[in-house]
């Protein structure tokens, strides 16, 4: 969709998933400006507030309102899906899921790697819970076949180190690799078309004048975001379902030749692709 294309619509959905504890935070300015800037540009956009609504992060049998099917030996994954056809999960799930089921567009805004090079447990409680079997993803409808392929999704987030610690030769590894389980294991896995993500390296060590800089490198890529190119994961047909899933020959003859391997987590063994989970088109 073209940036003029977006400007044209009227009913483009937004939805923030926030995660932060001080509204005086960085992430929560950075919360702000999108929320200023796309209802600026007509979208309508709505906000969980994790913390504030005191979202349950734990997954648990609790989620679902009636009996299960099996106490004994509780399946998760199973017992909400039948509880999501039955209309019986609790309220706060089905609140969720349906902000989301609306959405053009979902950023997720929170704080990490400072949580353990992952999104805050609330924020992880958000995915487990909200994004269920069957509502979010099943065996046939996963990855470029997902069922939100037609959404587009993305990361918003601080770091506490700088941006040189999370590089190939940096103390705290490829950050490409770090946004790997979440931009391909959760919203591609859910069919998502993943943006590039806005990093906000270590704004709790530079000036104030370097924070204001980075909002308004925030505010200025808002102006086009849902006219950018999603990052390029390897489509679902590329692989052999009927021999574990494992990419077809055809495919790994195609690329055999290449300096890089296909994306962080297919890299054929080859060097990992500069950027991959960065920047698009890289």
């Amino acid at each position: 969709m073209s940036t003029a294309m977006w400007r044209k619509r009227t009913s483009t959905k937004v939805l923030i998933v926030y995660a932060h504890q001080s509204s005086g935070s960085f992430n929560s300015a950075a919360k702000d400006a999108a929320v200023e800037v796309l209802t600026a540009k007509g979208c309508t956009v709505e906000v969980s507030d994790l913390y504030a609504m005191k979202f349950k992060a734990t997954a648990t049998s609790e989620d679902i309102t009636g009996e299960v099917k099996n106490a004994d030996h509780f399946c998760y994954g199973e017992e909400t899906k039948l509880a999501w056809e039955a209309g019986k999960l609790t309220a706060d799930i089905t609140e969720e899921q349906r902000k989301l089921t609306e959405a053009d567009l979902v950023i997720f805004q929170v704080d990490f790697p400072m949580y353990w090079f992952t999104v805050p447990a609330i924020m992880k409680g958000w995915m487990d819970r909200v994004l269920t079997l069957g509502f979010a993803f099943t065996h046939e409808k996963r990855y470029s076949q997902g069922i939100f392929k037609d959404k587009k999704a993305m990361l918003s987030f601080t770091t506490g180190s700088q941006e040189s610690m999370f590089s190939a030769n940096g103390i705290n590894g490829d950050m490409n690799v770090t946004l790997w389980p979440l931009q391909n294991g959760i919203l591609h896995y859910c069919g998502f078309q993943v943006l590039a993500p806005q990093i906000f390296w270590a704004p709790s060590h530079v000036p104030s004048e370097a924070r204001g800089t980075m909002l308004e490198s925030w505010r200025t890529r808002m102006q086009g975001l849902l006219g950018e190119n999603p990052l390029a994961f390897t489509p679902l047909d590329c692989f052999d379902g009927e021999k574990g899933y494992q990419l077809k020959p055809e495919v790994h003859e195609k690329h055999a030749a290449k300096e890089f391997g296909l994306t962080v987590g297919i890299h054929l063994g080859k060097a990992l692709p500069p950027n991959n989970q960065m920047k698009a088109g890289v």
